[in-house]
């Protein structure tokens, strides 16, 4: 019997491209698993009113592990347009599935390292003043906050009385009170307290198996007090069980603006799910942006593991496809090292390493031309050229 079985959900558009290619190098690496398809995305929730289906829930609270490619995602409104028409008006709303996954099955680390491999032309440069350049080593890991925050869907158009008595209640919506209910919309920022220390407490223990020296909480606890400030709190308080690594406290806004400043300073970053998000998609600008950002969901029982970029609908029907398959492998290889099989992690991203630093193999976006049906005869290599090239060094 294989050692595990990975629930696969390719999901939409290109995610339908890169998982397979994950898969070959899986098994390329001797990864020694059996693969299950589910149905998760966009079709399902046009034909059925839900895009995370109860058969997919199944699979994963069985088999705990996932590997996930992307999803088409839209604002409800636009959502409810594109049901079947005789699921219309029957009360399905359109909740993202990797989000709904999260709060499902608690998958509250999310982790997206940001690792720029030598040799990629994307990797971030720095001018110098005698008119060369610097190309800073940058080995960032975010770890982000996955259930909580902005992200918790509590939110209004038009409150309930309830709710409006409620924030009636607080001094500074007397500037609101006169709003007529249609008028106004909320969202509800909420932490709580075990789970800020739990994503604080896995950034330290990284940070303390990789021996890098700090680590830094990015909030906004000067203008976003409550919230911000109970996650500035709990890392203070988690710090003291790791004397030997220091804490760092930057706001959010001054964050993004180090990050062409000296962002190889930052190589662990935590903070709530907002702000999580925008930090990992901003440094994996600065390694080659999201054809290299691979992240980790995970929970007590379950993890997920997904590129960071979306379904990518343009180039979904091309053939040849041409997108980068590189995240979605890094994500591969994020769930191998999550069981145990370091070796085989390491090896795949050695292998995704050599091939960048070689340089001969380039996807569209590695070789900064546009994307599109012309870009192999440009040269560019396709997604499964660039498969090729990462099973060739292994």
């Amino acid at each position: 019997m294989p050692k595990y079985t990975v629930v696969t959900m390719p999901g939409d558009g290109i995610g339908n491209q890169v998982l397979p290619e994950s898969l070959r190098v899986l098994k390329a690496v001797g990864f020694d698993a059996d693969y299950i398809h589910a149905d998760i995305g966009w079709d399902c929730w046009c034909n059925q009113g839900n895009a995370l289906p109860d058969r997919t829930i199944e699979l994963l609270t069985r088999h705990k592990l996932g590997l996930f490619g992307a999803i088409t995602s839209k604002p409800n409104k636009a959502a409810q347009e594109e049901l079947k028409p005789e699921l219309r008006g029957k009360g399905y709303v359109y909740y993202s599935p990797i989000v709904t996954m999260r709060q499902k099955f608690n998958l509250d680390i999310c982790q997206r390292p940001c690792i720029g491999f030598p040799g990629n032309p994307l990797n971030f440069i720095r001018k110098r003043t005698d008119g060369g350049f610097d190309e800073p080593k940058i080995d960032t890991t975010v770890f982000r906050q996955g259930t909580e925050g902005m992200y918790a869907g509590i939110e209004w158009t038009n409150p309930p009385e309830l709710v409006r008595n409620a924030l009636n209640s607080h001094p500074k919506f007397k500037a609101f009170a006169q709003v007529p209910g249609p008028d106004i919309a909320v969202s509800v920022r909420v932490i709580t307290r075990a789970a800020a220390r739990r994503i604080i407490c896995a950034a330290f223990e990284f940070a303390k198996k990789r021996k890098f020296k700090a680590v830094t909480i990015c909030e906004k606890p000067n203008v976003v007090r409550e919230t911000s400030g109970m996650m500035e709190e709990t890392a203070k308080e988690v710090q003291k069980d790791y004397p030997d690594i220091q804490l760092w406290s930057t706001n959010i806004d001054a964050q993004l603006m180090w990050l062409s400043k000296n962002p190889e300073d930052y190589n662990v970053i935590v903070a709530s799910n907002l702000f999580g998000d925008i930090l990992s998609d901003a440094f994996a600008g600065l390694v080659g942006g999201l054809g290299f950002a691979a992240s980790g969901n995970i929970g007590d029982e379950v993890a997920v593991f997904e590129p960071t970029h979306g379904s990518a609908p343009k180039y979904a029907e091309l053939n040849p496809s041409i997108v980068n398959p590189i995240a979605m492998i890094l994500s591969a290889a994020m769930m191998v090292e999550h069981v145990g099989e370091i070796d085989k992690a390491n090896r795949i991203r050695s292998a995704v390493a050599k091939v960048v630093q070689e340089g001969k193999v380039r996807t569209y976006d590695m070789m900064r031309i546009s994307g599109g049906s012309k870009s192999i005869s440009q040269g560019a290599a396709s997604t499964v050229q660039m498969t090729d090239a990462i099973l060739a060094k292994l």
